[in-house]
C-alpha cells in the first residue's frame, strides 16, 4: 500500500527544516512539524509507564491512546514546554511545541504532495511499504504513514519497544 514515508533519520540531520506545505489552513505552513511530533511520538517515544512528560504538564494537554502512544491536545497545549523538560529520554523536542500548531492531512485527494518535492533531503516520499519493512527499520504507523528509525526496534502485540 502507498504511504507518505517519512525517514526520521534524514529529518533530524537536517539543519533547518524548510519543507513546505500545500494545505491551506496550516499556519506558516508547518505540516511537517505535526507529523514529525506524530512519528516521533509512534516510534521513538519509550513509553514510561509513569509518563513523567504526561505528569508534568498542568493543563493536561498531554494523554496516552490505546495502543499507548502520547497525544498532544493542541488546544489545551500552551507551549510552556515542562514536557520537554520532564521526558527522561529528550524524545519531546522544543520545536514540535509551537503554540500554534496543524495537523498533517496526509495530502488526502490530493495527487501533488508539495512536502514530498520541497525536502531537499528527500526525507519525506509516496512508496509501497509493507508490513514485513521492520526488518530495514520502516514502521507502519497510520493507514497513512510510515517511518524509518535509525534504531533496531521490535514489534511486541503492536507496540514497537528498543531491543536494549
Amino acid at each position: 500500500m502507498k504511504r507518505l514515508f517519512l525517514d526520521l533519520e534524514k529529518c533530524d540531520n537536517c539543519p533547518e527544516c524548510v519543507v513546505k506545505c500545500s494545505y491551506i489552513y496550516h499556519p506558516q505552513n508547518k505540516g511537517i512539524t505535526a507529523l514529525r511530533e506524530f512519528a516521533t511520538f509512534a516510534v521513538v517515544c519509550h513509553r514510561c509507564e509513569e509518563a513523567p512528560c504526561i505528569n508534568s504538564c498542568y493543563h493536561n494537554a498531554l494523554s496516552k491512546d490505546e495502543n499507548k502512544i502520547i497525544k498532544r491536545a493542541k488546544f489545551l497545549c500552551t507551549s510552556c514546554k515542562t514536557c520537554t523538560h520532564a521526558c527522561p529520554f529528550g524524545v519531546i523536542f522544543e520545536d514540535f511545541l509551537d503554540f500554534l500548531d496543524s495537523k498533517c492531512d496526509f495530502c488526502a485527494g490530493r495527487d501533488k504532495r508539495l512536502c514530498e518535492e520541497t525536502c531537499p533531503h528527500k526525507a519525506l516520499e509516496i512508496r509501497d511499504i509493507n508490513k514485513d519493512d521492520i526488518a530495514q527499520n520502516i514502521y507502519v504507523v497510520s493507514d497513512h504513514l510510515a517511518v524509518k528509525h535509525p534504531k533496531k526496534w521490535f514489534l511486541d502485540d503492536k507496540v514497537l519497544y528498543k531491543k536494549k
